[in-house]
């Protein structure tokens, strides 16, 4: 019995070849980990610093602890540049735009991705073929003709003009389809289409084979694109800054920026906090999300 277990047991690796099969791996993960973490250990010492600065929290990481930043998150006059008081209002207002926009983009994505997978119609490779190219230039790039267009809009359509969040969800939906729908693209395509027909012969029409069938087993697709659509659109911030002009509409990141706008008096401390305090949404979702995504993002490389 000894000498079976002797023929199995795996042969010992010396330093060298332990090192070039395993050894730089751990290296280099280190090094990863250290890499990504520093910037959260910053944000985190200067949330928790009395009076933070950039100084403060690069040269002594932690040396004072104090929660009073994030208790001025949502006081009166807290902040510069804009009142602090609002806080909460860009929160709720980031978190509103962000999954309507999410909502959004699913509805349409999977909707645009269905359509490819299953039907053959005429303009269908050229289609896939604009979303691929269209999909390489930001959006951010069409800012000045966002901003005349809503400026003109707004005279006609004012809920769709400037300085509205609907016209903010409605910018970032226009720049919605592309990589999300060739995300959801590959997905549908490892769906047997045998179901669809299955589903044709006993009397379904399409709609109720595209809900009732298909979308119940595309659900950890949706779940990614959701992730990534929400992450997005909840820290964007050139064109929030561009449309939305009061206070009351900002963004998150429109509002954290008013902070430390001003070089010579931006808080750092409260922007720390209120950076720290924005993160947890994301992290919330990305918890609740988390069994679908590995799935979902390796089923979505399928070629179709």
């Amino acid at each position: 019995m000894a000498k079976n277990q002797d023929v199995y047991a795996q042969p010992k690796l010396g330093a060298a070849r332990w090192w070039g099969h395993l050894g730089w791996r751990h290296v280099v993960g280190v090094i990863a980990v250290i890499y990504a973490a520093f910037p959260i250990v910053y944000v985190v010492s200067a949330s928790l610093a009395p009076k933070g600065t950039t100084m403060t929290g690069s040269n002594a990481l932690f040396s004072s602890i104090s929660f009073d930043n994030y208790l001025r998150l949502g006081a009166e006059h807290a902040g510069t540049g804009a009142d602090a008081s609002r806080f909460w209002i860009w929160m709720g207002n980031s978190l509103i735009i962000a999954s309507a926009t999410a909502i959004g983009t699913l509805l349409m994505g999977a909707a645009a991705a269905y359509a490819f997978s299953r039907f053959r119609f005429r303009g269908r490779r050229m289609g896939l073929t604009s979303l691929l190219i269209i999909q390489m230039f930001p959006q951010m790039l069409a800012f000045v003709a966002l901003y005349l267009l809503l400026l003109t809009l707004g005279d006609v359509v004012p809920v769709l003009g400037l300085d509205s969040k609907l016209a903010v969800i409605c910018v970032y939906l226009g720049g919605a389809l592309g990589a999300n729908t060739f995300l959801m693209y590959g997905f549908f395509n490892s769906i047997p289409k045998s179901l669809d027909e299955a589903a044709k012969i006993d009397g379904a029409t399409h709609a109720q084979t595209y809900w009732t069938i298909i979308m119940p087993l595309v659900i950890p697709i949706l779940a990614v694109t959701a992730l990534l659509s929400f992450i997005s659109t909840f820290g964007e911030f050139i064109i929030a800054k561009v449309i939305l002009a009061s206070q009351d509409n900002w963004t998150l990141a429109v509002g954290l920026y008013s902070w430390v706008a001003s070089e010579k008096n931006a808080e750092w401390a409260i922007f720390g906090a209120g950076a720290v305090v924005a993160a947890l949404p994301v992290l919330l979702l990305f918890l609740f999300l988390q069994k679908y995504i590995v799935s979902g993002l390796t089923a979505g490389a399928v070629k179709g």
